[in-house]
């Protein structure tokens, strides 16, 4: 069936050739998955105005969509020819550095369009069309010669009005909450998107390999959804030009996700296909961990980042740190408020600790305990300053044996080398990708804070291990609307984490903060330690304070226990905005970790084994809600269970409101 699917469509396209030679009007050219469920169809119309369609399993996905540019020169959306059309398929399997899963198969089909504008601009748009999804990107292949972009109209008119997850698209950092809404209901959004189709489908539209662009965001035209690039800015504010580019260039992929359930919407990875190969020959020194840090403390008021009575970033506090990650198996501890500045967020100097602070002790006790440094390099929204200083702050670091850095950009307009700019913008983009290639010179390794919205860069470099881009979990210590609400971490997983690592910080055992009252975090204890599972980052922060951990020590076992990097990983459940349960299986043994939560619904939850290898014996840890449980008036109710299973049984289980659990699975030897 496959193969003559293939034949067809080859028929199909030979004959469009002979008809294209005895015509002015281009014909359908047309390229489908590997297995032939989906099609993409591209075309010209009269004018010459390119557009693209999809469907799937026979049924309409995208009705003809725009694309092309507006170049400060010309209008790149009509006036075009097709000059010819090269197709290729490719199938390989690639192991990852680190990730939510080692082997990753790249199996697509590629058609590459190369038109003529009636300027005599080249463009060509390459497609590619994977089973569960398709991408596309514009190249402009003449060189020396410069372009400015004023718009792009690359638009997706969807066959059905789907209902689409979102956040806006000038939310400071992307630290915002989730909503619901038809899509003829958004205003301007940021990319990713998600969407719940017509169908009962999903789908997730986003772009990989942003490095010299504009990040996208998205506006709706009833069914139709329109591509509007985030803007350069000059002291009067937005300007109408949103990039300028050299040529030969290509732009980012534009990506959508289609896939028939949740599971296979989240097992997608076109993002890291899309992406180039690793460029660290040797990744020897890239390390992922979990790690604590004076951090908490800070956020919930009792420690400060600046020098004073408080501060919190001092030689013995650190030290009792260390002592604590060593204790315990955590592998690293982060320390912000270390270095001058923090009295005014200016002229932060990243070489210069405070008086309290002695750097040559801290380093060598570290190295003593086998335990590694996050260093922290808050800039205040001041990028140039600290791009201009990269190597003089990383061989600092590095000097210190420091090979992990937190970087921070807290300013809602960041100061670049080219003036006040959009974080996401051009200059911004930029900024971002020269301090991971840097930092790789150094063997540091990037945990990058106020980002751009991750692209899938980690698979061209995997220093930059994870970033932020999230309304994470320091919300809960102060924010005056209350936190986080119990559904926003259901949320995540399907939006915001589809498109790559995120330092969220879970791990509170404490939800009481008596310096700010009214704050809190909603959620169980137990729906605390399932974030470490179903939220994925391969620098992974428990982020509360020791003390704090030892009032539960037997809950904070699973902590010490779990893992951050993966040889496989399963959504076994989960609604968006519901509920998440997720299956991981250590990347280092052949143990297996099970995480779950809920949003303010409590749930009965059956977890099936049969992810797990047959014939062989497994011990299960299983810590849960007690029945009493509740995220308001009963947090730390919970209990742990030891059995053994295989993978012929199930564990059933309860969830409170806003609860979770954790499940360790050891295996035990192969009978």
């Amino acid at each position: 069936m496959k193969n003559s699917i293939v034949m067809k469509l080859a028929l199909v396209f030979i004959v469009s050739l002979m008809l294209y030679a005895c015509s002015s009007h281009a014909p359908l050219m047309q390229v489908a998955s590997p297995d032939g469920k989906t099609v993409l169809t591209f075309d010209l119309a009269e004018n010459g105005a390119p557009t693209y369609s999809v469907e799937k399993n026979g049924k309409a996905v995208l009705k003809p969509s725009a694309l092309g540019f507006m170049e400060a020169n010309r209008e790149l959306m009509h006036g075009f020819k097709v000059k010819n059309v090269l197709q290729q398929s490719h199938n390989d399997t690639w192991e990852t550095v680190w990730g939510e899963e080692r082997y990753i198969v790249d199996n697509h089909n590629e058609m590459k369009v190369r038109l003529l504008h009636e300027d005599g601009i080249r463009m060509d748009v390459v497609f590619r069309v994977f089973d569960d999804g398709f991408a596309f990107r514009y190249e402009f292949p003449e060189g020396r010669k410069k372009m400015t972009i004023l718009d792009e109209y690359t638009s997706y008119c969807f066959a059905e009005e789907p209902q689409v997850w979102s956040i806006p698209w000038r939310t400071e950092y992307y630290e915002g909450l989730w909503e619901k809404k038809a899509l003829s209901q958004l205003d301007t959004v940021c990319s990713p998107i998600t969407l719940e189709m017509a169908d009962g489908t999903y789908a997730f539209v986003h772009e990989a390999a942003l490095t010299n662009f504009p990040a996208e965001n998205f506006y709706a035209d009833k069914q139709t959804l329109h591509t509007h690039l985030t803007p350069w800015r000059n002291e009067n504010g937005d300007m109408d030009e949103k990039a300028y580019i050299t040529t030969p260039f290509s732009t980012p992929w534009r990506f959508v996700i289609l896939a028939p359930t949740l599971r296979e919407l989240v097992a997608s990875r076109i993002m890291l296909n899309l992406n180039e190969p690793c460029k660290i020959e040797d990744t020897s020194w890239i390390h992922p961990m979990k790690f604590i840090g004076i951090w908490w403390g800070m956020h919930q008021k009792s420690m400060t980042w600046e020098a004073g009575p408080k501060h919190g970033a001092t030689t013995k506090n650190m030290k009792k740190y260390l002592q604590f990650a060593h204790d315990h198996g955590i592998g690293g501890v982060l320390a912000e408020g270390w270095n001058l500045g923090w009295e005014t967020w200016e002229n932060f100097d990243f070489t210069t600790p405070y008086p309290d602070w002695d750097m040559d002790a801290i380093s060598a006790y570290a190295d003593e305990l086998g335990v590694a440094i996050v260093g922290h390099n808050e800039t205040g929204g001041n990028a140039a300053d600290y791009e201009n200083d990269l190597d003089k702050i990383y061989a600092y670091h590095q000097q210190h044996h420091i090979q992990n850095i937190k970087t921070g950009y807290v300013s809602p307009i960041v100061r670049t080398n080219d003036g006040l700019q959009w974080n996401k913008g051009q200059s911004g983009v930029r900024h971002y990708r020269k301090v991971i290639e840097t930092a790789a010179k150094y063997h540091i390794c990037i945990d990058n804070h106020e980002p751009v919205m991750p692209t899938g860069l980690q698979r061209t470099w995997p220093n930059l291990l994870t970033q932020e881009g999230v309304r994470g979990q320091e919300w809960n210590a102060w924010s005056q609307d209350g936190g986080n609400p119990c559904e926003h971490v259901t949320v995540l997983p399907f939006t915001r984490i589809m498109a790559g690592p995120v330092d969220y910080t879970p791990g509170v055992f404490n939800f009481a903060n008596p310096i700010i009252p009214g704050t809190r975090v909603h959620a169980t204890l137990m729906n605390q330690l399932g974030l470490f599972v179903c939220f994925y980052s391969p620098l992974q922060m428990a982020c509360d304070l020791p003390e704090n951990y030892m009032l539960h020590p037997d809950a904070f076992r699973f902590v010490e226990e779990v893992p951050c990097d993966w040889e496989k990983s399963i959504l076994l459940d989960g609604r968006i905005g519901d509920f998440v349960v997720f299956a991981r299986q250590d990347r280092n043994s052949d143990n297996w970790y099970v995480g779950g939560i809920t949003d303010e619904e409590s749930r009965e939850q059956t977890v099936r084994l049969d992810f797990l290898e047959a014939n062989r014996k497994y011990i299960a840890t299983i810590y849960r809600d007690k029945n009493t449980a509740d995220w308001e008036t009963n947090p730390y109710a919970y209990e742990i269970e030891t059995r053994e299973v295989t993978a012929a049984d199930t564990v059933s289980l309860r969830m409170a409101a806003g609860g979770g659990f954790a499940i360790s699975l050891a295996a035990t030897e192969a009978e």
